[in-house]
């Protein structure tokens, strides 16, 4: 699997400052202010690769691209590479020759922003190198638990209930709605109305047979028993047989005929 792995490259930075720093004598951490900034020991391009779960900080010529120096990382923020107290451009890595040997030397970058590229490429590896271990454990968790059987066994059968299906090849009987004559009618279409008979128009007869009461003339010199006598008279009108003629408003010139000693008095009702 380590053959398999191949080689990534995760920042270039084209200069970069490298120091002889002195040991440090305490627990505080390194300051640049004690290296000599201003007489850097090496100048020359920085590359940050990855192979595997480990980075390399290699430090190469910038002509030539010759290899001056390797810094193995397995793990950040850690022992391998660590920053100043004092500033965000400098930092202090740990170079192995290959052959067991180690030394500590410190690196500065000219812009901040380098500086930035720098430590985050690092921060973004070893993140995914924790999601990467995160995820093969647990993998590797569930191979180790025991795995529910979900097969039917020999002979084992399940039932399904559908509502009100029937299993024949035909498919289900459509319902049908029986009508009064003992007919079976198809239900309407879906979204249907049911058109509803028209009533018929009323015929010429029915309208001519029809006897519309005369309108009774008010008057104020007419007392309580003219009135009722004046009722009486187009009841006794109406026991002769009606005419067969097709004429609405023959009614009203025969109501009219039958009180012709009433002298036309003026009312709010207009005479046809």
């Amino acid at each position: 699997a380590a053959e398999l792995e191949y080689e990534s490259v995760l920042c270039v930075k084209p200069d970069v400052n490298v120091y002889r720093i002195p040991p440090r004598t305490s627990n505080r951490g390194y300051r640049a202010s004690d290296w000599k900034l201003d007489h850097p020991d090496w100048t020359g391009r920085l590359r940050v690769t990855s192979k595997g779960k480990t980075a390399y900080i290699k430090l190469e010529d910038k002509v030539s691209g010759e290899l001056f120096a390797q810094a193995p990382i397995d793990q950040y923020p850690g022992i391998a590479v660590e920053t100043v107290t004092d500033s965000s451009r400098y930092f202090v890595i740990r170079i192995q020759d290959g052959t067991g040997r180690s030394a500590f030397i410190g690196i500065g970058f000219t812009d901040r922003g380098d500086a930035f590229d720098f430590n985050v490429s690092l921060q973004d590896h070893f993140k995914w190198v924790k999601q990467e271990s995160e995820i093969s454990k647990e993998s590797q968790e569930a191979e180790t638990r025991p795995k529910l059987d979900l097969g039917f066994k020999e002979g084992q059968t399940i039932k399904l209930n559908i509502g009100n299906m029937t299993t024949k090849k035909g498919g289900a009987a459509k319902p049908r709605v029986s009508g009064s004559g003992g007919l079976s009618l198809l239900p309407p279409p879906p979204g249907g109305k049911i058109a509803v008979p028209p009533i018929p128009p009323p015929s010429s007869t029915a309208i001519a047979n029809h006897v519309t009461p005369p309108p009774v003339l008010k008057s104020s010199n007419m007392s309580s028993a003219d009135i009722l006598l004046d009722l009486d008279a187009p009841a006794s009108a109406s026991k002769a047989p009606a005419s067969a003629t097709t004429d609405l408003w023959g009614d009203f010139s025969t109501a009219s005929s039958a009180v012709p000693n009433q002298a036309p008095q003026q009312s709010n009702w207009v005479q046809f």
